[in-house]
Formats: C-alpha cells, sequence, structure tokens
C-alpha cells in the first residue's frame, strides 16, 4: 500500500514556469483563485516564486523608470 501512495505523490504535477508566472501576475492584482493559490502551495517550490517575482517586480521598476524618464525629456526638463 505504500508503493501506492509513493506513485501518487510521484505522479502529481508540478508547477511549470508559465503557471507560475501567471501566479505572481495575478498576486500582484490580488486575484489569484482559490483552485491557483492551493496548486501553487502544495506542488510549487517557494523559491521559483520568490526568484519570479523579483524578476518580474526589477522589470516593473525599470520599465517606470524608462516611462518617467521619456515623460521628462519630451517635457523638455
Amino acid at each position: 500500500m505504500k508503493q501506492t501512495s509513493e506513485r501518487a505523490v510521484q505522479a502529481e504535477p508540478r508547477v511549470t514556469l508559465g503557471q507560475t508566472v501567471f501566479s505572481v501576475l495575478a498576486s500582484f492584482f490580488g486575484v489569484q483563485s482559490t483552485r491557483n493559490w492551493a496548486r501553487d502551495f502544495t506542488h510549487g517550490n517557494a523559491w521559483t516564486f520568490i526568484g519570479v517575482g523579483l524578476l518580474l517586480t526589477t522589470g516593473f521598476v525599470f520599465t517606470m523608470l524608462l516611462v518617467v524618464r521619456v515623460v521628462l525629456r519630451s517635457a523638455g526638463m
């Protein structure tokens, strides 16, 4: 019986990179579904979510800096 439960654990799907990115983006807006939240916490790797979150946050900050520079430059400042 123990072999059956070990096989069931191994057969559980892992969270893909695309699902991780989608979950992190959803968390930015606070709209994560309960089903996806449960999947992330049961099958996901915390370090993957942290890494993707840091990368997306860094990308957002640099995008905002670029937008502000373009707007200020076009305004003649």
